[in-house]
């Protein structure tokens, strides 16, 4: 099995003995189960046992290892939304994202896109060449995380929120079933969240430090070279770039080797140290 991420982004499909071993082993919580776990994170709202209380829930329909959150805010700030227990320092999962990584994040520009309130899942969103980013490498490689689904949620004044689960080091992916039973649970989860959550406590004080996504910026570059910088560091290949900026693969090819030679780098590694590092 192959131990990270970015192997799921080239396919997602599910192993059929993944899938087997799943139905086998797996039962459905009872409905006398799944509603007292549910009362119990309701009546936990508002209190520090909340997040444990729904965790607790949730572990009735799957296993995972980390439970954390971050939220947005209408000008393209990151704050701290819940990142208490997570399974890695807090340096390299927290402090990294909100300082300007998370304009990475392909969870991050799905709720630019759409903040409906949904669950979504980083396999079906991340860019092809995902795996290959500096910021996969820092945030996902080293934190080995191996799969991660969220739960949008909506704040008060036009910020959103992700909630994700992650299973980490040499668990399984999450199979179909289990998506599906984490995508049917998405209105009650969100539910629970905003109610808990709404009001975002810290985050006028964590704004002075948060980086607006704008930033990737340079003075030596064109606004459509900036553009496919920020792709690049996406993780999009040029055949990706091409295709999302309408472009031919050759057109992209050079943009790419301009780019580079007016920064005089030779790898995305530079691109990301110059930029977001």
């Amino acid at each position: 099995m192959c131990p990270h991420l970015g192997n799921l982004c080239r396919s997602q499909k599910t192993h059929p003995v993944r899938r087997m071993a799943f139905r086998a082993n797996s039962k459905p919580p009872s409905f006398a189960a799944w509603n007292a776990a549910l009362g119990a994170a309701a009546t936990a709202i508002g209190t520090r046992g909340f997040p444990d209380a729904l965790a607790a829930a949730l572990r009735l329909l799957t296993p995972f290892q980390m439970m954390n959150g971050f939220a947005y805010s209408p000008d393209n700030h990151a704050f701290d939304l819940y990142n208490e227990k997570i399974v890695a320092e807090r340096a390299i999962i927290v402090d990294r994202y909100l300082a300007g990584t998370f304009v990475l994040d392909p969870f991050y520009d799905a709720v630019r896109n759409d903040s409906s309130r949904r669950m979504i899942v980083m396999r079906e969103l991340a860019p092809d060449n995902f795996r290959q980013t500096e910021y996969y490498r820092l945030h996902y490689a080293t934190t080995r995380i191996v799969d991660e689904i969220g739960f949008v949620m909506k704040l008060e004044d036009s910020f959103c929120a992700v909630l994700s689960l992650s299973r980490t080091g040499t668990k399984a992916p999450f199979v179909d079933e289990e998506l599906q039973s984490l995508r049917a649970t998405a209105p009650v989860v969100c539910a629970l969240g905003e109610r808990h959550w709404f009001h975002l406590p810290g985050r006028s004080l964590a704004a002075g430090t948060a980086r607006p996504a704008e930033r990737i910026e340079h003075p030596l570059l064109t606004r459509r070279e900036l553009e496919i910088v920020t792709l690049i560091l996406k993780g999009h290949s040029n055949f990706s770039l091409a295709t999302v900026l309408s472009l031919s693969p050759n057109t992209v090819k050079v943009h790419r080797r301009q780019i580079y030679l007016k920064l005089n780098i030779s790898s995305q590694a530079e691109l990301f140290r110059l930029f977001l590092a």
